[in-house]
Parts: structure tokens; C-alpha cells; sequence
């Protein structure tokens, strides 16, 4: 799709989930019990790993460009993804396992090309899926 003149660049980030949370909590612990066990290497690899899982929950974003691409960062530690916004041929929002009425995880799913999947929790999910969306049906009436 063209650029469009007026229309901007759209990013959005991503949310953090609750066992994030509980993941960096755990490595934290890790590395603080190997450094008080005064066990050095361990506690550079755990505090590595700690980094490397602030990184990616800090800078993933979720890009929608006016030239019509969807570009997906996850961290400086991961390579982007772009996808086609002609190429997507669904998006919806889906959750993982649900216990009675409490759902694991809410996610965004995308489907593109040939059987290619992408899971993206934008932390604005509703506006996120509008303007695919949008995109979506503007790509339609161009054809």
C-alpha cells in the first residue's frame, strides 16, 4: 500500500504480563543467592539473562507504518519483523487457557501469508486491532 499523506507512523507498546513479573523476580533472586554464595560466573549468566528479559519487556513495540507494513521489535537483542499489512488475513484477540472465567494470557493473534502466526500484546489492544483493521479494509477498496 502507497504511503498515505497525513498519516503517521502508529506505535504502540508492548504490555507486561504478570508472570513476567514473577520470571525477573525469580532471576533476580537466583542471581542475588549465587552472589551470596559468592559463586561469580553463575551470577553474571543470571544477571545476563536479567538484562536480556528487561530488554525485551522495555522496547517491544508493535509498529504500524503509513506505508502499510507492521513492524515488530522485540529488543536490541532480537531481529525485526515486518509483515505486510496487505499479507495479514485476520487479526482477533484470543487468550490462552482460561480456568472458569480467568484467562492465562489475552493476546492479539495475527495470521499472514501461509499458514504464519503471530502472537503480539499491544498494551492498547482495541486501538491496535482498529486500525489493522482499518488498514485492512483500505487495502480491500484499493484492489
Amino acid at each position: 500500500m502507497p504511503a498515505k499523506s497525513g498519516i503517521m507512523n502508529r506505535i504502540f507498546h508492548a504490555r507486561i504480563i504478570w508472570y513476567q513479573y514473577i520470571y525477573l523476580l525469580l532471576l533476580a533472586l537466583v542471581t542475588l543467592f549465587l552472589i551470596w554464595e559468592k559463586h561469580a560466573l553463575p551470577a553474571l549468566l543470571f544477571a545476563l539473562l536479567m538484562v536480556m528479559l528487561i530488554e525485551k519487556i522495555v522496547h517491544t513495540t508493535y509498529t504500524v507504518t503509513s506505508d502499510g507494513e507492521l513492524i515488530l521489535y522485540f529488543g536490541r537483542f532480537s531481529k525485526k519483523r515486518k509483515i505486510a499489512i496487505a499479507d495479514i488475513l485476520s487479526v482477533e484477540k484470543a487468550n490462552s487457557m482460561q480456568l472458569g472465567g480467568f484467562s492465562i494470557t489475552n493476546y492479539v493473534l495475527i495470521r499472514y501469508g501461509y499458514k504464519k502466526y503471530v502472537a503480539v500484546l499491544p498494551l492498547h489492544e482495541q486501538e491496535f486491532i482498529a486500525l489493522l483493521k482499518k488498514y485492512l479494509s483500505e487495502t480491500l477498496h484499493t484492489i
